[in-house]
């Protein structure tokens, strides 16, 4: 298979939950979708895949068309998730979603790494890049 990028390999899917920036104290990882997707990022490329798209979503349906273009596109191998708990706040039914990739054919894994340990430094990091996105913050 070719890839957008014109090298061969398995096209990832990265699922990261969409979580208020009011949940920021009480569980900053699932607030911080950049580290859920560089975490999607890290196990694709230990297994040698690509990361095509990034997802960032909360509570959608498994059949939702979001999920589902770049696979019938042909652009999408696999989704991962960083952890099933991303994937229950991401998805409406995890369950359901699994379901519906077995139906298609795609496979979902969970990338299962260890989390990033927050301080206090690294939450107003991730508060500043949310807070301020229209303001030209990128987050560095």
């Amino acid at each position: 298979m070719e890839d957008t990028a014109g090298v061969c390999g398995v096209r990832v899917a990265s699922i990261a939950s969409l979580t208020p920036l009011e949940e920021l104290d009480v569980d900053p990882f699932l607030v911080d979708s950049r580290s859920q997707h560089a975490m999607c990022a890290r196990w694709a490329e230990a297994r040698g895949y690509v990361v095509t798209r990034e997802l960032v979503v909360r509570g959608l349906r498994a059949d939702h068309a979001v999920l589902w273009a770049d696979v019938e596109a042909g652009l999408v191998d696999l989704f991962v998730v960083p952890s099933r708990r991303v994937l229950d706040l991401a998805l409406r039914s995890a369950d359901e979603f699994t379901a519906e990739c077995g139906r298609r054919g795609v496979r979902i894994e969970t990338a299962g790494l260890a989390e990033p340990a927050y301080d206090a430094v690294m939450k107003a990091h991730v508060h500043r890049r949310l807070s301020m996105p229209t303001a030209g913050y990128d987050g560095r």
